[in-house]
């Protein structure tokens, strides 16, 4: 199949851009999800490194290319309507999200309330600086 195949096959949204759930390929838990675009995606399958779109700064991502904590993605899978993309990686470092947590997942809704329910394994600070 060639690369304009594979990437015809997505369902890229009206920004060209589709949902990656990354998930720890070890302990199966959803680490963070991000945006890619289809020059993320193949840079992703090029580098065999987590590449996102990020909004916010309009520009790509490399995972890491700041806090050091990369992804290295194993496997790369495809949902049944073509509308989100699983990556399977390894976290660098423990730490994927930016409040120096392994998931961005980190909040439990108890009682009405968003509550922390994970530890701060590194300050963000620490991590990127004051």
């Amino acid at each position: 199949m060639t690369q304009a195949a594979f990437l015809d096959e997505v369902k890229w949204n009206s920004e060209g851009l589709v949902p990656a759930i990354a998930q720890d390929a070890r302990s199966g838990r959803i680490l963070m999800m991000a945006w890619m675009n289809r020059e993320a995606l193949c840079l992703t399958i090029e580098k065999r490194e987590a590449v996102y779109w990020s909004r916010s700064r309009n520009k790509l991502w490399h995972k890491g290319e700041t806090s050091g904590h990369q992804q290295s993605v194993e496997e790369i899978r495809l949902d049944c309507d073509g509308d989100v993309i699983v990556l399977q990686v390894q976290q660098k470092g423990g730490i994927a999200c930016h409040t120096g947590r392994e998931s961005c997942f980190y909040r439990v809704l108890r009682d009405g309330e968003w509550q922390a329910a994970d530890p701060v394994l590194k300050a963000p600070e620490d991590i990127y600086g004051a």
